[in-house]
């Protein structure tokens, strides 16, 4: 839509136009929070995720009770004790086969859990995103939000696969291995331990550091996401004004503004597992001159030095993990934040309940005000009465707010002030899919979608039949026309209708209207895009789709209203003048002054 909102929303944005000084950067939330809020979706996956954990228990007992066993083994050989050793050796192979099994099993079930927790997770969101208030997707970079349904959900998806089942046998792991420790040796498990200390420090310095870049990481991809999708949107305005170099200058902008915050991210999250390493090269030492001490001393055995060095490694491996997915965890984290701020937005008020049975379409707007900013108001103490069947036309200049009108009656927005009503009715108080579905909108940018043209007439009436498509198609001058591509009514069309002309997407716009059979009618700068012959096959339509309708047209060609029944004159988001064509001449106001512009070429 044009008019008075794009010159009210501050943060419209024209490619190649932006500064980095008006960048939308997210609050950062509560970590501890977002993680508590993703677990929640583990809820309606209980059997899958006691299933994991159990692998995973399992799998844990096993590399545990393993070197315990490789333990028994070389204490057998050292004491010669050779009759004992064939069993030992066939247990070992049998407890590293369960091991096996088991992480095949682990990986298997933490690809199922991913895929059903992000599956919820992604219908949430979307589910989310349609049902949205029109202000919060006109206020925001349509990029940004495809971008946290795409990459911030599928961080989150590759997190919960790769790092969710490491996570649980890391701390069994760790938990295992330190009981086993000390059933073995508690002086030397207790020294072992004194690593931790070193380990806990380290990963509270580098995940505070981590936590600001990832985020910062995940919020500029979702702007340069932004970036793509207006450039590729504008691509026609982009060329058309020789801003591709601009355009350029902006991305790479961005992208070098994203490659340094993700060489600081990814240098943070990589420092983690060396600096585990070192921990863990400490810890050998540790077991080595300890271990060695206390076996000389016969405190404990060669056996149990070797099974101390396995799980010396085996207790710093989980950790090692952990840290290298640590950085991942953090995207994960701030994708998880980016995605629970759109599932935290409001939904759009549906709260009236009222129907619209047996409905003429009067429309009465009373002292309404409206800003789509605070403090920017757009429509002063507006008041209009449109009677049933009646043809009303909305002019003035560009930003004057007849496109807020419409928005306000179609309850994209809702007024600050004053009532608007149908048929005696308060919108708000009238369902809202009732009141769309009895409202039939043709713009000036027609939307129609990479479908047959079948489906895209059949958009605003889905139970109509072939006959009343093919009849409402014949009654906007646009069936032979269809009947001339290639497949007729099942050809596809090209994305946004790109393989039609101007004037063929906008006769499949009113055909589409007709279709929906409305009440209230809104045509909103239909023909302005189009050659003066379009024009005239684009009104023929119009004419007959606007029979025993009431109507509202937004038009700033004059000689598409000129038989209104009401013409209202709108500056500044007041009325000026309202009357018909000849009366508003005869006054030689503003009407006047306009109609002389276009038609006498006079300059005002």
């Amino acid at each position: 839509m044009t008019g008075s909102k794009e010159q009210s929303i501050s943060n419209y944005k024209v490619p190649g136009m932006r500064s980095p000084r008006n960048r939308q950067v997210e609050k950062p939330e509560d970590g501890a929070k977002t993680l508590r809020r993703l677990t929640r979706y583990f809820a309606d996956e209980r059997k899958v995720v006691l299933f994991l954990l159990g692998v995973v228990f399992i799998v844990v007992i096993a590399s545990v009770y393993a070197p315990r066993l490789q333990s028994d083994a070389i204490d057998s050989i050292s004491r010669h004790e050779f009759g004992k050793l064939p069993p030992i050796l066939l247990f070992m192979l049998a407890v590293y086969a369960v091991q096996s099994i088991g992480t095949f099993l682990q990986s298997r079930e933490s690809a199922i859990l991913s895929q059903r927790v992000v599956k919820r997770m992604r219908e949430e969101l979307f589910d989310c995103v349609v049902n949205l208030p029109v202000g919060y997707i006109d206020g925001h970079s349509h990029g940004d939000i495809m971008s946290r349904m795409t990459n911030d959900v599928e961080n989150i998806s590759n997190t919960v696969s790769q790092s969710l089942s490491s996570l649980f046998s890391g701390v069994l792991t760790v938990a295992g291995t330190v009981a086993m420790m000390l059933y073995l040796c508690p002086q030397l498990a207790l020294l072992s331990c004194t690593t931790v200390i070193l380990t806990v420090m380290a990963t509270k310095f580098l995940s505070g550091a981590m936590r600001s870049f990832y985020r910062k990481r995940q919020v500029l991809l979702g702007e340069l996401n932004g970036t793509v999708e207006e450039m590729v949107g504008g691509y026609r305005t982009v060329v058309a004004y020789g801003r591709q170099a601009a355009v350029v200058e902006e991305f790479n902008r961005t992208a070098d503004e994203l490659t340094r915050s993700g060489i600081v991210a990814e240098i943070l999250g990589g420092s983690m597992g060396p600096v585990m390493n070192v921990i863990n090269n400490v810890g050998f030492v540790i077991i080595a001159a300890f271990g060695g001490y206390f076996a000389v001393n016969g405190v404990i055995s060669i056996g149990i030095i070797s099974a101390f060095i396995v799980y010396a490694k085996q207790f710093g491996r989980p950790i090692d993990e952990i840290a290298q997915i640590y950085g991942q965890i953090q995207t994960a984290i701030a994708g998880a934040e980016r995605v629970f701020a759109i599932m935290d937005q409001p939904r759009e008020d549906r709260s009236g309940k009222k129907g619209m049975e047996n409905a003429r379409g009067v429309i009465t707007f009373r002292n309404v005000n409206f800003s789509y900013i605070p403090g920017q108001q757009v429509l002063h103490d507006f008041n209009l009465e449109v009677r049933a069947g009646h043809k009303i036309a909305l002019v003035g200049a560009t930003g004057s707010g007849k496109t807020t009108v419409v928005n306000l009656l179609m309850r994209f927005y809702d007024p600050d002030s004053g009532e608007i009503l149908i048929d005696g009715v308060n919108i708000r108080d009238i369902d809202r899919d009732t009141l769309r579905r009895n409202t039939a909108i043709v713009l000036q940018d027609t939307v129609l979608f990479a479908d047959t043209v079948r489906n895209n007439l059949k958009y605003s009436r889905q139970q109509a039949t072939d006959e009343e498509m093919e009849q409402a198609a014949g009654m906007s001058n646009c069936h032979d026309m269809i009947l001339r591509l290639k497949d007729g009514y099942d050809t596809v069309l090209a994305g946004e209708g790109y393989n039609l002309s101007q004037g063929q997407r906008q006769l499949l716009a009113i055909a589409r209207a007709f279709l929906a059979q409305p009440v209230i009618l809104i045509l909103d700068e239909a023909t302005s895009s189009v050659d003066t012959r379009t024009e005239k096959r684009i009104q023929d339509a119009m004419v007959k789709l606007m029979e025993n309708r009431t109507s509202l047209i937004i038009a700033h060609r004059l000689s598409t209203i000129q038989d209104a029944d009401y013409i209202v004159v709108m500056d500044r988001g007041r009325i000026v003048e309202a009357g018909d064509h000849e009366e508003l001449l005869q006054k030689k106001g503003r009407y006047y002054e306009l109609y002389m512009t276009q038609f006498a070429g006079n300059t005002i």
